[in-house]
């Protein structure tokens, strides 16, 4: 199989590029560049990307590509930073000027090269994004300007006769509006990748690794009630058969009906082995008391691993431990140091298992993005209205209900945002939303029903659009659309008397509240 590897700088948005990539059909990997020369040596690549990042090429112990890639034959696309340390290695020079571009650019085409073959004519103008501080000065031996900018006179970069090129500005991200055509040009036409991956052929090479790497032997699923597990078991069922035993962990912070849901289509539709573990006493109780949201999310996920390791205990034998993790879940983040990255919050699904365990892991999704493995669920035959479920943390109703969670609360919380889904696919909405979600505040406000006064909780709503997850900007529902589900919420939900709307993206929010 054709590949493309991306070395990682430190770019915030690396992974649109391998998302660019794979929309062209090419099968790629992302590895930072201090781990760039191992995957090199694994994948055999057709091509490499250079990502941008924060360094500064100027900098001493700023990033480098390892060398033998300028000598491996291969095409090398480098992007912003990739750009200038790709100059700076090879005989260039990039300066810090102290100023840059930063947003919409307009570029010139000033000269034909194969990265515009089919897309861009010399002497046309086209938007692009620029975010950089530092520019190539000098070009090294063999390259010549083939675009330029108002602040960047190396703006496009090619060298034909070794198939390298640089861009300053960043073509993954959607403000390039031929950005991604761009990319495509250079992997499949540049690099000559086949452009034939498709998740058909993704579905029969993890069916045969599973089978390969699984043998006779028994493995033990985790779902969470989501679109990832569920995909993941899905797979595994189709590949193994009735060696494969899901647990359902019902922590009771579910939405309203969904454990019904999950139980009924892995029993009675699949007819997938399935051991439902109703544990909301359990999990309730240990909550009691917690307020602090790393507390909350470490107890839920702690909690988890023990219950869930009770069961595969009573079950016996398993040696293998299958997750639906997904390649953001896997991928290096890297500082421009190469050191590790900050944690944000911690993850429920992520480690802890298969140390406690000793158990081996199945993870057929770990090589997707979250609308892939969507695809993926699609072409396995899971119902649309399953596939296309918004995403649902791994802590559940606990991190949507700020402060300490009851069972009163959650049941509260249920209500009014089934109220709320209820309204968006009404409306039509749903598939146009990423992620849509009512939170229960902390707080109480005074109001006024019939000809008494309230004092009940806040709802807060939130709704926002995105790619991956990565950032998001808020849905801009019409101000009848909010009128109608506040409403109906306070109408018909018990011990809430006010709803208000959370307009505020990521960054330099999170889609999630805690």
């Amino acid at each position: 199989m054709d590949s493309i590897l991306i070395v990682d700088f430190g770019s915030q948005v690396t992974q649109l590029i391998a998302r660019r990539v794979r929309e062209a059909g090419v099968y790629c990997e992302i590895a930072p560049f201090n781990a760039a020369d191992a995957a090199f040596d694994r994948m055999a690549p057709k091509g490499l990307i250079l990502s941008g990042g924060p360094a500064s090429v100027t900098d001493i112990d700023s990033p480098r590509a390892p060398q033998r890639f300028f000598e491996a034959g291969l095409p090398i696309l480098g992007i912003c930073y990739g750009q200038q340390t790709m100059c700076e290695q090879l005989g260039g020079k990039v300066t810090s000027h102290g100023s840059g571009e930063f947003g919409r650019a307009y570029i010139e085409v000033a000269d034909g090269c194969r990265l515009f073959d089919g897309l861009w004519d010399e002497g046309s103008r086209h938007q692009v994004w620029m975010s950089h501080g530092d520019k190539v000065d000098a070009l090294p031996p063999g390259f010549r300007p083939v675009a330029t900018s108002e602040g960047a006179p190396f703006a496009i970069t090619a060298d034909e006769s070794r198939r390298f090129y640089g861009v300053q500005f960043h073509p993954e991200v959607v403000h390039t509006p031929d950005g991604g055509k761009l990319i495509a040009n250079f992997v499949r036409h540049v690099c000559g990748a086949a452009g034939d991956w498709s998740m058909a052929g993704y579905r029969d090479a993890k069916i045969a690794d599973i089978r390969a790497q699984v043998g006779d032997g028994k493995v033990i699923c985790g779902l969470s009630g989501g679109v990832d597990s569920a995909v993941a078991a899905v797979l595994i069922h189709e590949a193994i058969g009735d060696q494969l035993t899901c647990v359902y962990v019902d922590h009771g912070l579910m939405r309203l009906g969904e454990s019904e849901q999950v139980v009924g289509l892995f029993r009675e539709h699949y007819g997938i082995p399935l051991i439902h573990v109703e544990a909301e006493a359990l999990f309730l109780n240990g909550l009691a008391g917690l307020t602090d949201p790393e507390a909350k999310r470490k107890f839920i996920g702690k909690t988890f691993i023990e219950v869930f390791e009770a069961e595969a205990k009573k079950i016996g034998g398993a040696k293998f431990l299958a997750q639906g993790t997904l390649y953001p879940d896997v991928i290096e983040s890297v500082s421009f140091t190469g050191g590790p990255s900050v944690t944000i919050k911690s993850h429920h699904n992520v480690g802890g298992l298969p140390e406690r365990m000793n158990m081996a892991l199945v993870e057929p999704l770990r090589e997707l993005f979250k609308d892939e493995v969507r695809v993926l669920g699609r072409e396995l035959g899971l119902p649309p209205a399953f596939v296309g479920r918004h995403p649902f943390p791994g802590p559940g109703l606990a991190i949507r209900i700020p402060g300490e969670v009851t069972k009163d609360r959650c049941d509260i919380l249920r209500q009014a945002d089934a109220i709320y889904l209820e309204e968006i696919r009404n409306a039509g909405l749903y598939d146009a939303i990423w992620q849509a979600f009512a939170v229960l505040l902390p707080v109480k406000t005074v109001g006024v029903m019939g000809d008494g006064r309230t004092y009940e909780s806040v709802c807060g709503l939130r709704a926002v659009t995105s790619v991956d997850g990565m950032t998001a900007d808020i849905y801009p529902f019409d101000a009848a659309f909010l009128s109608r589900v506040a409403t109906r919420i306070v109408n018909e939900v018990g011990g809430i008397n006010r709803v208000v709307y959370d307009y505020t993206s990521k960054p330099p929010g999170t889609i999630e509240w805690e």
